[in-house]
């Protein structure tokens, strides 16, 4: 094996076009599972680096970087299939089904739905917290409604995804202002001038939907039937969401999630115990293999029959091998190299804008982490943008448009994979409800373009 070089620019660009190919083609072509195209793109990228001087045990100890900083996403996986398990087993997800079934139209669901979610989200600072909680329960009601799941789906992503980048407690919203070199608040204020019209646009969208496909009237002999059935088949009482209280208040008070999660789990489990009358093997039975008593309600079933931590190990074994991926292309440095040959040619600020948006959303789609995405992006463009004198916190903001905005768009990410396992509605299927994900990013390159928000540094200023 001789010396390692670093790849080539048209070495790296033909990995990247081959990995985006392979999984195009699979995907909607072949219909094969994503877990094998991953390795097929983990053996192209290993050919090439093999090429030039990388040895197995390179690769090796980059895939074990990569894996060891998205730790914590692996395990709240299945953390989360316990806890839908055990929420759905005390009553406390069919208890906010069943009175929220009572509150909620269809007319005014889904904005409803969009402002509760990301409520959550921003007093949490977590997404996947916010889909798995408030976002789960969402989707009960919604279908109950006879609003088609992938809407509620894409709703949900919305209000979770804006809560998660706006949230001074969320952890990618700290991420990328340390990785630009900004502070906090300068970073979620320059946020605000695209983050605000995306979300009012999207509301307004959320609100047309509703009306236009319920024309405002609810299926009322379909709603007490599902309310009925939930009530003969659970203890419906407002002590069984206590568990989702606590996990609510300990995220405020920025507890570690993980430890919050298990907590989370824990109090399901007693309250499943002391409130439905189950025993303790039924509660050990729905961490592992989730909420499985069938009513013989189609609608009720395709509801509450899932979780369990057997349930998420195809996501695990997707955000595993995307991972993997991504610690080959990043320890070879193919994705520098890219960019690297690119940002040069850039002249304009509104193209080098479109440009970072689109390589934290290229780095999301081939190193399957959003936290990857947003720690190289800002590494590479920080100089860049220093040199033509714009501010950090302009940098801070296109890497959460483009990285944390774009992660649960795409399948093969931890968010994308977790959110569809979570919803059990393919990230494909949600895709183009997901209207703030899809907006935010295109109005900041619009507004840039207008020479709207370009954020450039006065002499004395730091950020």
């Amino acid at each position: 094996m001789g010396k390692r070089r670093e790849p080539s620019f048209l070495a790296s660009l033909f990995v990247m076009i081959s990995i985006i190919t392979v999984l195009m083609l699979g995907i909607f072509i072949m219909e094969v599972g994503m877990q094998v195209l991953l390795i097929i793109g983990i053996i192209i990228a290993s050919i090439v680096a093999f090429y030039y001087g990388f040895s197995f045990e390179d690769l090796l100890e980059g895939m074990k970087k990569s894996i060891n900083r998205a730790m914590g996403a692996m395990l709240i996986f299945i953390i989360i299939g316990a806890t839908i398990g055990t929420w759905i087993l005390s009553g406390a997800v069919p208890t906010i089904i069943y009175y929220g079934l009572d509150i909620l139209t269809p007319y005014v669901f889904l904005p409803a739905g969009l402002i509760i979610c990301s409520i959550t989200s921003l007093a949490t600072g977590t997404s996947w917290g916010t889909v798995g909680t408030v976002g789960l329960a969402m989707m009960g009601m919604g279908m109950s409604l006879s609003i088609p799941p992938e809407i509620i789906a894409g709703m949900v992503v919305s209000g979770a995804f804006f809560g998660d980048k706006m949230s001074p407690m969320s952890d990618t919203t700290n991420l990328a202002a340390v990785n630009a070199g900004t502070s906090l608040y300068s970073h979620i204020g320059g946020m605000l001038c695209t983050t605000i019209p995306a979300f009012i646009i999207s509301l307004i969208g959320y609100t047309i939907i509703g009306f236009r496909y319920s024309n405002g009237v609810a299926d009322y002999e379909m709603i007490n039937n599902i309310q009925s059935t939930l009530n003969s088949e659970f203890n419906i009482h407002i002590i069984t969401i206590l568990p989702m209280i606590i996990v609510i208040v300990l995220s405020i008070l920025k507890k570690p999630t993980i430890p919050s999660m298990v907590i989370g789990v824990i109090t399901g489990g007693i309250c499943a115990m002391l409130v439905q009358n189950v025993g303790f093997s039924d509660v050990l039975h729905a961490i592992n293999n989730g909420y499985s008593h069938q009513t013989g309600d189609k609608v009720i079933d395709t509801l509450l029959v899932r979780g369990g931590i057997s349930s998420m190990m195809s996501t695990f074994s997707l955000s595993f091998i995307a991972i993997c991926l991504g610690g080959v292309l990043e320890c070879t440095g193919m994705l520098d190299v890219l960019i690297r040959g690119i940002v040069n040619k850039i002249k304009s600020v509104a193209n080098l804008v479109t440009f970072v948006i689109m390589t934290s959303c290229l780095a999301n789609m081939a190193m399957g982490e959003v936290y990857l995405s947003i720690i190289l992006n800002g590494s590479l463009y920080r100089k860049e943008f220093e040199k033509r004198n714009l501010k950090n916190n302009m940098l801070s903001r296109l890497l959460e448009e483009g990285a944390t905005m774009t992660g649960g768009l795409i399948p093969w990410t931890t968010a994308g994979a977790f959110i569809a396992g979570t919803l059990n509605v393919s990230t494909i299927n949600y895709l183009p409800y997901a209207f703030l994900n899809i907006l935010n990013p295109l109005i900041s390159i619009i507004f840039a373009y207008m020479g709207l928000f370009i954020f450039k540094k006065q002499k004395e200023s730091l950020n």
